[in-house]
């Protein structure tokens, strides 16, 4: 038993290295950056399998190397630590690291530990880049230099808005563009193509297929205006703030310095904010875009479902658009074609809409000074974003932009619709126009012939007042 013991203890030292905390020694993986601050937190949140989106990776990499590049100019930063930290840090922004984060979104609620993990890592390829093994904290130290002028308290929450914002910028809103632009393509296709409107999923007076997509448009159009109003808020950073917000530790203009190398990274617009205790005790900027999330959320649900209803079919349903094959059937029923798109987007749409409340909650989560649920807010969010985005441009591509108008069937329903007796109101009035469209129900005929046999009016005259064409507002044929 001792022998086996001893092989075993043996087989992990040679696996392992040790690093030194004030705590302590820490047995670590011999092959991984991290530190002993991620080692302890590895092994005491054993919860859960959620890890942050890599987007999140990205932007910490980018926030380590602006606060790099702060600190060399501010002369906190030696050019030969600084230069060696703003390298590993672009590994780290273009994903070269990620394999050295371990953590799930499970730990405190300001992020420390993924902080740590960042400056750890940052700090051990540093130094190995100077010729140092992993561990030795010098001559860069993670919390001496990665983490320089910073605390977690202020580089989460300056790293959470920078993750979102390159998600809203890069990914989120080119996908609605997208939708968006196939969606008015569809409505200028459709645009002449009459069918029955629907109101409490009854039959109402004509309108166009096209109607319904600009109807579509316009709601992508301010789902994208409602994104980008939040992008003001968004770009206001905490960084700069330290501990509490005083920017206790952090040298003067620090913040200024670190939003102009941000800028010059990202393009974006950053500012520091002035009130660095609003920026880190809550999170009202990321709620509001999640709550424009949710609106987009809810507007392609709907979006989704008229659509396969509108195609549902293809001899029984409504069967008013034709879907796109996408390749895929039944495993019992060959040939059959089902709206897998249209379903995909309303199940992200769902999860959105799920992770909404999420990022809610967690909003809400800030005690005195500082809000205490920041992993799980930015997890959901990203995810949400990355999600939605990804089922928009799905949704663009493989269904909205081959969608085809059924317009046989489109026009047999035009033309036996009952509500197009209508507009017949100001010539015959309400109650004579009700006889009408209660006679055509009852024996199965069109309205048209209902009126003429009912001796209310003339089959020229009905004719002349029953423009479909004009009824949904287009210009005669």
């Amino acid at each position: 038993m001792d022998q086996t013991r001893t092989q075993a203890q043996a087989q992990t030292q040679a696996h392992t290295r040790i690093e030194h905390d004030a705590f302590g020694p820490v047995h670590i993986p011999a092959d991984r950056l991290w530190g002993a601050q991620t080692q302890r937190a590895l092994e005491l949140f054993t919860i859960g399998e959620e890890r942050f989106p890599q987007g999140l990776y990205r932007a910490f990499g980018l926030q380590k190397l602006a606060a790099a590049r702060a600190n060399r100019r501010l002369g906190v930063l030696d050019d030969e630590r600084g230069a060696a930290i703003e390298a590993a840090a672009a590994e780290l922004r273009d994903g070269l690291l990620d394999a050295h984060f371990p953590l799930t979104i499970w730990q405190t609620g300001s992020g420390t530990q993924t902080n740590m993990n960042a400056n750890e890592v940052i700090a051990n390829r540093a130094n190995q880049m100077l010729g140092q093994p992993p561990g030795t904290r010098s001559p860069v130290h993670p919390n001496d230099h990665a983490n320089a002028s910073q605390s977690s308290n202020d580089s989460f929450p300056t790293v959470m808005h920078l993750a979102t914002a390159l998600e809203l910028r890069d990914h989120l809103l080119p996908a609605l563009e997208q939708l968006q632009q196939r969606l008015q393509e569809r409505a200028l296709a459709f645009a002449g193509v009459l069918k029955v409107a629907r109101t409490h999923l009854m039959d109402a007076v004509p309108m166009t297929l096209g109607q319904s997509f600009e109807t579509f448009a316009h709601q992508v159009g301010h789902g994208m205006d409602r994104l980008r109003d939040t992008q003001p808020r968004l770009w206001s950073l905490a960084q700069g703030g330290t501990a509490a917000g005083t920017g206790l530790n952090a040298p003067a203009g620090f913040d200024r310095i670190f939003c102009e190398e941000i800028q010059a990274l990202t393009g974006l617009a950053v500012t520091p904010n002035p009130c660095k205790f609003e920026g880190m005790a809550a999170h009202d900027a990321l709620i509001e875009v999640s709550g424009a999330l949710n609106v987009v959320a809810g507007s392609l649900a709907k979006m989704a479902n008229d659509i396969r209803l509108l195609g549902s079919g293809p001899r029984c349903g409504l069967g008013e658009l034709v879907f796109p094959d996408d390749g895929l059937s039944s495993s019992i029923m060959p040939g059959k074609r089902n709206p897998t798109v249209a379903e995909v987007v309303v199940q992200a749409a769902y999860q959105a809409m799920g992770h909404h409340l999420t990022v809610t909650l967690a909003g809400s989560a800030g005690h005195f000074e500082l809000n205490v649920a920041k992993p799980v807010l930015i997890h959901h969010l990203l995810r949400a974003m990355r999600a939605l985005g990804d089922a928009i441009r799905v949704f663009a591509e493989k269904l909205v932009a081959g969608l085809q108008a059924h317009t046989e069937r489109l026009e047999q329903q035009v033309s036996h619709s009952l509500l197009q007796a209508t507009a017949l109101n100001p010539v015959l009035g309400y109650d004579a126009v009700a006889r009408i469209t209660r006679e055509a129900m009852a024996r199965g005929i069109a309205p048209r012939e209902a009126a003429v046999e009912l001796g209310l009016i003339t089959a020229a005259e009905y004719d002349r007042l029953v423009d479909l064409r004009a009824m949904a507002g287009l210009p005669p044929a």
